[in-house]
């Protein structure tokens, strides 16, 4: 191994550390060094000045063994970190557990790498610390690297094991850094994936650009997440495998939504979970994901939290969950989700849309779209590697939703996307939106429950301030009773605030329901399009008239009887070449006819349209506004 000052070209078969400074251990009273051992007694406290490796590590219940202030201290077993455990639930420091250790034993000493996020400061510990000046040794707990070779600017065939909590594989500080075929494998729980304290790899900092290649990820842990993308940094991961599995939560945690102590997600979100694959956060991030399998167990795979301008961005990868329950992105914010050519299968939404002003597209990757997205997002990638990816659609597998309105925000489908799911392909909890969807290039929504789009009430009930501390304790309940009608509603015509959403070019078979009490119009342009369902107003009710978190899944389940709108208007326009075929009875508020548009009963059926309870003869190129009843006999 060559050395060259602290900032050190690293090339090893075996542990790629292990000729760092291992002086002898400075031991306090109570405790003893005997050749190549250390034994720490019960209640005393061993303090370690600088690297050591030993044979054998004993440590007593009640015994400590700790680094200087300033300094961390992480061991590893035969190349392996392990031991340390969180010294309480909500905590942030870490401590090596009692009991006996073996083998190549290796006591890193290094300088903290304290981490600042909203009132907690983490101490962070990792396998390898860069910063601008390249790999800093005196942050890095090399002993846990094995094999590959290591350089100031790349990392390449490099493993890094964990089994101990808060272990960080790779931590890059505004630099620029390639991991190239690394092998990273964390079991444990983590901390804090709002940070990054105890994530796989975290690339921090308006100056990083990270690109891993080739990675072969997996973690199993609470908030161990394998990807982190934080303050400004642009991340960008390909050809890898990303996998993140749930662990055991403390048994004192209570579920919360401070982010600073949050180790699972809102149950609110009709969701469960303790870890999510990746994070996205912080202010004009970029995390790119490119033919790549990104897969949580639950919760979900490519999460975006909290910031401004956040850009989140899969080609031609496989997304999704391996649980019951899970989404594939998250979209909060302002935050930019694009999705192209990629295949999402997913335990509950493709996307949560949490506004409230998100932009969500899904689509082909055509090479002009990703050329584009390579000049935007400055993915360095070559002509050579953007000729090899192949031009693919867009197919989601929804085990629940297609897509949940949490806030509001732009949707757009298009390109030859497919959207399967086994509930309503769009579900609008009480949000402003703006959905696109374009079939002229194949698009195509198939809900199996043949709902296109659910309009209801937020059933989120929020956290309770208990003792305060904003915990998730609270429980819907189901309103009884009608809506009061509100006068100065109007729910004939559209409103900036409405759930708009407009379908070109596409044949539609499914049914639009608007269940909202308070006034929310549902606003369905149709251009070049056909439609065969029921539009209506409804009464959208729950299965069951509570949901805690118990029953989380019962959460955007409604059944719908419909009926004349209260303050749920359905605002209908049928452009050029469009006709919706009246499958049952169905009741709107405004519905316009272009010249050749059609509205019409089944082959076989009758249609009777009332305008305010006169029977109406519905004439293309007109509109109609009041309380309109369709039936069909």
């Amino acid at each position: 191994m060559t050395l060259i000052t602290r900032r050190s070209v690293l090339i090893a078969g075996t542990a790629t550390a292990g000729a760092v400074l291992l002086p002898a251990a400075t031991a306090t009273a109570g405790t003893r060094t005997t050749g190549k051992k250390i034994a720490v007694a019960a209640g005393e406290t061993y303090e370690l000045s600088s690297t050591t490796r030993v044979s054998e590590l004993s440590i007593a219940e009640g015994g400590i063994i700790a680094a200087p202030d300033g300094y961390s201290l992480s061991l590893t077993v035969d190349g392996v970190e392990t031991g340390q455990l969180l010294t309480e639930t909500g905590g942030t420091a870490t401590l090596i557990q009692a009991g006996s250790y073996r083998g190549d034993v290796v006591l890193t000493v290094a300088e903290a790498n304290a981490v600042t996020y909203e009132t907690l400061t983490f101490p962070f510990r990792q396998a390898v610390y860069v910063d601008a000046d390249g790999v800093d040794r005196d942050k890095s707990v090399l002993t846990a690297v094995l094999g590959g070779k290591l350089t100031d600017t790349l990392a390449r065939n490099i493993s890094i094991t964990s089994t101990g909590e808060c272990f960080d594989g790779v931590f890059v500080q505004d630099a620029t850094y390639t991991l190239e075929k690394p092998t990273i494998s964390l079991t444990g729980n983590g901390r804090c994936d709002f940070a990054g304290y105890g994530a796989a790899v975290v690339g921090d900092g308006s100056a990083t650009k990270l690109v891993v290649d080739g990675a072969r990820i997996a973690t199993k842990g609470v908030v161990r997440t394998t990807v982190i993308a934080n303050d400004g940094a642009n991340v960008v991961v390909k050809n890898s495998v990303l996998r993140a599995r749930n662990g055991v939560l403390p048994a004192d945690y209570q579920a919360t939504v401070e982010t600073p102590y949050m180790e699972s997600v809102p149950w609110m979100l009709g969701l469960d979970g303790n870890v999510r694959a990746t994070n996205l956060i912080g202010k004009n991030t970029k995390a790119t994901y490119l033919n790549s399998t990104v897969f949580s167990e639950t919760w979900g795979a490519l999460s975006v939290e909290g910031g401004s301008g956040l850009k989140l961005t899969a080609v031609n990868s496989h997304v999704g969950n391996t649980g019951t329950y899970g989404y594939g992105t998250y979209a909060i914010g302002d935050a930019t989700v694009r999705v192209l050519g990629s295949r999402f299968d997913v335990g509950s939404y493709a996307t949560i849309i949490a506004g409230p002003a998100a932009v969500v597209h899904y689509g082909d990757s055509t090479r002009a779209a990703v050329a584009a997205l390579n000049t935007e997002l400055e993915l360095g990638l070559t002509d050579t590697e953007l000729k090899a990816l192949p031009v693919r659609n867009t197919a989601v597998n929804s085990g629940h939703f297609g897509y949940m309105f949490f806030g509001a925000g732009t949707l757009a489908l298009d390109g030859g996307t497919v959207i399967n799911s086994e509930r309503a392909t769009f579900l609008n909890k009480g949000q402003q939106t703006a959905i696109t969807v374009d079939g002229s290039q194949g698009a195509r929504l198939n809900p199996r429950d043949g709902i296109i789009l659910q309009m209801i009430e937020l059933d989120d009930p929020g956290p309770v301030n208990v003792d305060g501390k904003m915990l998730n304790t609270g429980v819907y309940t189901e309103p009884t009773g009608d809506p009061t009608k509100d006068a100065t509603f109007d729910v004939t015509t559209a409103h900036t605030t409405d759930g708009a959403a407009t379908f070109t070019s596409i044949k539609l078979k499914g049914d639009f329901y608007n269940g909202m009490r308070k006034g929310k119009n549902m606003v369905l342009t149709f251009e070049d399009a056909t439609v065969e369902g029921v539009i209506s107003a409804t009464q959208a009710k729950h299965r069951v008239s509570t949901i805690d978190a118990s029953t989380f899944y019962e959460l955007g389940i409604v059944t719908n009887t419909v009926q004349a709108a209260v303050n749920n208007g359905v605002v209908v326009s049928l452009g050029s070449g469009s006709s919706w075929t009246v499958t049952g009875t169905s009741y709107v508020t405004s519905l316009a006819l272009a010249d050749d548009a059609a509205v019409k009963a089944p082959r076989g059926k009758t249609l009777t349209v009332t305008v305010d309870g006169t029977e109406t003869t519905v004439t293309p190129g007109q509109s109609y506004t009041g309380a309109i009843t369709l039936t069909v006999a």
